[in-house]
């Protein structure tokens, strides 16, 4: 029995040296067949987003701006309540509140406003929905799936809540 990629005649086999060929040369080893991963232009071309302009998908810049840009006017607004005294985790709790509540209400939290961006559901015209925003808030919260982005720039909390951040200018 040959455990060799080429020639084989097990789909399994095939599939597994080029998952683990993926390891070794790098994603695009993972692709099917006649794929190189550059069939898309640009980003959000999958999702049918035009390229630039409003609509568009945004700079992980715009989107780290917009976030910091939460926090902070979360932190500002917990410290008004907390006076005296620092607003430590509270700013946190106002942050997650305003993020579940502003997305449902307006499709954008302050910070995506301040960026000219925000939230909708891809492929459907309809409102984000409370669920949706709650998913989406809660991991965002947790960072690490924010971080992680598609060849399309949407990060795991996006791709779960089955929404995306556009540009709103």
């Amino acid at each position: 029995m040959s455990f060799s990629a080429t020639g084989s005649n097990s789909p399994i086999l095939d599939n597994m040296s080029r998952n683990i060929g993926s390891w070794l040369y790098g994603p695009s080893a993972a692709l099917p067949d006649g794929e190189t991963g550059t069939e898309n232009t640009y980003k959000g071309e999958r999702l049918g987003l035009p390229q630039h302009g409003p609509g568009s998908m945004p700079s992980w810049l715009r989107r780290s701006g917009a976030f910091f840009a939460d926090l902070l006017m979360a932190a500002g607004v917990a410290a008004v309540f907390t006076f005296p005294h620092a607003p430590q985790n509270w700013s946190l709790l106002v942050w997650f509140i305003v993020a579940i509540f502003a997305v449902v209400l307006f499709a954008f939290t302050p910070g995506q406003a301040l960026f000219g961006l925000r939230v909708q559901r891809v492929g459907v015209d309809a409102p984000v929905g409370l669920w949706r925003s709650a998913v989406r808030a809660g991991l965002v919260f947790l960072l690490i799936p924010a971080a992680i982005w598609d060849q399309d720039g949407r990060g795991l909390h996006d791709k779960a809540s089955g929404t995306v951040v556009v540009r709103t200018r």
